[in-house]
């Protein structure tokens, strides 16, 4: 069986592959960092594969076989650790030659894939150059047709966060995942050339305060104002401060949803009762839901925000509810948890001619752009 070519054509409207590789290989080498990001978590068998021949390694380093181009593999739990055909090992490696990709799950990634047995299941870790990496999250965070200001303010976000994620995460196998609880990451299913160029033009640059790597966080809109830090997530950061956001305009900026009283009741699920009404206890001073009161027909209790954003599948939790009639509506703004730089806000600065390092200058105060060193 073997895996689907690599798609070197980029979505409609952007240069074939042929020019990314030139993009790619006339750029200067820069020293290099890798990251180790968690593709697949506790799974108990994993479609692996390479787009060029690559060497399969065990957790030492050590060559213990080959893979063919194009092979399609499955990887999966045995009793000693990890059977990849012949092959067994607690950790496994599987490094394309030539600048090969490495096939993950369902996609292409960049770097190359380690194979890790846990007790419940394999971890697929990608190690993965931090500006390879970034090709991908600028696309799949960003939009790609934005200006290039506003993706390169996104580049350097990325990097800065990525960067200190490494430095401080708590686990021992990997650095960051690709979900919304990191960074988004789709390996080459995100890449265009214009993210390409933004990780390009700003190459090696971060943002720091007192030469520390910052907690560079984003999100998509604030709904007109960022968020102090410590009025989301306690701990006070002088970089993190409430600004003005320029995403009025943004199609995230102002929205509503209904529910009926008998699905509020079940989504939330509070034995209170049928739910009457939901009263703000404590707000952000931009009016943020830090925790609300839900009064039921047998009794009250508290929910935070954050527990009912997730309950009800809201944008964000700057909103207010009413019930009209038995008819729940959710009025809201912007999207995410408002700190730091708003994805909305630096396209609409970029729009009208703000460069990114501006735009990051704005959303992160005080904070300076830096180089790796």
């Amino acid at each position: 069986m073997s895996l689907q070519k690599p798609s070197f054509w980029l979505k409609a409207g952007y240069l074939s592959f042929t020019i990314l590789l030139w993009t790619i290989f006339i750029a200067p080498a820069q020293a290099a960092v890798e990251l180790r990001v968690a593709i697949k978590k506790n799974v108990n068998q994993l479609k692996v594969g390479s787009s060029t021949e690559a060497v399969v390694k065990n957790g030492m380093g050590k060559p213990i076989g080959l893979i063919e181009p194009m092979a399609s593999l499955f990887a999966y739990t045995n009793n000693r650790g990890i059977s990849l055909n012949q092959t067994k090992a607690p950790q496994i490696i599987i490094e394309p030659k030539q600048d090969g990709y490495v096939w993950i799950g369902d996609r292409w990634y960049r770097g190359k894939v380690k194979l890790i047995r846990q007790a419940n299941g394999i971890i697929a870790v990608n190690q993965v150059n931090l500006e390879d990496y970034l090709y991908s999250v600028v696309g799949a965070e960003a939009i790609a047709s934005w200006p290039q200001e506003a993706l390169k303010a996104q580049a350097v976000a990325a990097r800065t966060y990525a960067l200190h994620k490494k430095a401080t995460s708590n686990s021992k196998l990997y650095d960051l995942d690709t979900t919304t609880n990191t960074q988004v990451y789709k390996g080459l299913d995100s890449e265009y050339t214009t993210t390409h160029q933004a990780v390009e033009g700003t190459k090696g640059q971060i943002m720091t305060y007192h030469n520390k790597v910052i907690l560079a966080v984003f999100h998509s809109s604030s709904g007109g104002h960022t968020e102090n830090v410590e009025d989301i997530w306690n701990s006070s950061l002088p970089y993190l401060r409430g600004v003005v956001d320029y995403d009025q305009t943004s199609p995230v900026y102002q929205w509503t949803k209904t529910f009926s009283q008998a699905e509020l009741t079940e989504r939330l699920g509070k034995k209170i009762g049928e739910i009457k009404a939901l009263i703000p206890q404590k707000t952000t001073p931009q009016g943020r839901v830090i925790s609300m009161t839900v009064v039921g027909t047998n009794g009250t209790t508290t929910i935070t925000g954050k527990e009912i954003r997730k309950a009800l599948d809201l944008k964000s939790s700057l909103f207010t509810i009413a019930n009209f009639a038995g008819v729940f509506r959710v009025q809201g703004r912007g999207f995410g948890h408002g700190v730091g730089l708003s994805q909305w806000g630096a396209y609409f600065l970029a729009k009208e001619g703000v460069n990114y390092q501006t735009i990051l200058n704005h959303y992160y105060q005080n904070a300076l752009i830096s180089r790796i060193n």
